[in-house]
C-alpha cells in the first residue's frame, strides 16, 4: 500500500448559534460558571478540538450509511469496502482496509475575530442560565450556569485526506464533503435539541497542488 498524496482542505467554522463543548473546571466557585467550555491551556481562548469534529462528523456517516447497530454501540467491521472504517479508521481485528484516511485538526479561535472582540471590551464566551420547569407547580427549579462560545465566532479549521493506491479519490473526497454537510444540517457540542451548536463552514479551499475554493452541497442525500 503507497501513499500518494495527502489532500488539505482549510476554511472557518462559523458559529450561528452558541457553543458549547465541555472542558474541566479545576477551581470551584461560589456563582461560578458550573459548565464550562473546553480552553486552550496557555491562551484561555476556546477552541474546538478536532476529536469532537471527527467524532460527530463519524457518527453522522455511520447513520447515513446505515452502520449504527440496534444497541447503538460504535461501528466497527472487518469489511474492506466499508466506507465509514476506510475514511474514519477502525480498531477491528482483522481489518484490511489500510489506516485511517482523515485528519481533522484542532480549530482555534480565528485571530482576526479575536482581537475585534478584544478590542471592543468583550469576552469570547458567554454565560448563559438555564433551569428545569416542575411541569406540576410551573415552576423553574434546578438552576445552572452554562458557558458557551456565542454566535458569530470563528475558528480556523483544517482537514487532510491521505490518498493510497488502492483508494478512489474521489469516492473519499466526496464522503468527506457530506460528512461536513451533514455536520451544518446537524449540531456540534452538548444540547444541540436546545438550540446550541448550529455551526457553518465558509470559505473553503482544497489544496492539491492548486487551491481550489469550494461550496458544500445544498443537500447531502442527493449524490
Amino acid at each position: 500500500m503507497q501513499l500518494q498524496k495527502i489532500i488539505t482542505i482549510t476554511g472557518q467554522i462559523v458559529l450561528k448559534t452558541g457553543l458549547h463543548i465541555g472542558g474541566s473546571k479545576d477551581d470551584i466557585e461560589i456563582g461560578g460558571i458550573d459548565n464550562p467550555v473546553i480552553k486552550h491551556p496557555l491562551t484561555q481562548e476556546p477552541y474546538i478540538p478536532g476529536s469532537s469534529l471527527k467524532g460527530k462528523m463519524r457518527c453522522l456517516m455511520e447513520y447515513f450509511y446505515n452502520k449504527v447497530s440496534s444497541d447503538g454501540s460504535p461501528h466497527n467491521c472487518t469489511e474492506t469496502n466499508c466506507p465509514v472504517c476506510r475514511l474514519f479508521g477502525t480498531s477491528k481485528d482483522g481489518w484490511q482496509g489500510g489506516p485511517t484516511r482523515l485528519i481533522v485538526r484542532d480549530a482555534f479561535l480565528n485571530k482576526t475575530w479575536g482581537k475585534e472582540i478584544l478590542d471592543k471590551g468583550l469576552s469570547c464566551t458567554e454565560e448563559k442560565v438555564e433551569n428545569a420547569i416542575n411541569r406540576l407547580e410551573g415552576k423553574a427549579v434546578h438552576p445552572r450556569t452554562m458557558e458557551r462560545v456565542p454566535e458569530g465566532a470563528k475558528f480556523d479549521c483544517e482537514i487532510g485526506l491521505k490518498i493510497f493506491d488502492i483508494d478512489i479519490e474521489q469516492d473519499l473526497l466526496n464522503d468527506v464533503i457530506k460528512a461536513m454537510r451533514l455536520l451544518e444540517l446537524d449540531t456540534l457540542g452538548g444540547s444541540g435539541s436546545r438550540g446550541y451548536g448550529k455551526i457553518e463552514f465558509k470559505d473553503l479551499i482544497k489544496h492539491d497542488g492548486i487551491e481550489e475554493k469550494f461550496e458544500l452541497p445544498e443537500n447531502p442525500f442527493e449524490s
